[in-house]
């Protein structure tokens, strides 16, 4: 098992709620208590494409944890 990355620029997160579809976030910069996203999607070689029409998000650091009310990590960015 490994363990989840503290949140970081550049990384891809999923939303764990199954309400969510599935949702992917990229994580575009974080401050003290929260962290900026982008809704996208993946290419096939993997590379996030924001989505047309959606806005930033803010969300707070501690949810991005791998709860049902959480978010789980799915690759990119620095790894701290």
């Amino acid at each position: 098992m490994t363990d989840t990355p503290t949140p970081a620029p550049g990384q891809i997160w999923q939303d764990n709620d199954p309400r969510a579809d599935e949702r992917l976030v990229w994580i575009e910069r974080t401050d003290d208590t929260h962290a900026t996203v982008r809704q996208v999607k993946l290419t096939p070689a993997g590379e996030p494409v924001p989505l047309p029409g959606v806005r930033r998000t803010r969300i707070r650091l501690d949810r991005f944890r791998p709860t049902s009310a959480g978010y789980r990590y799915i690759s990119g960015g620095e790894t701290r």
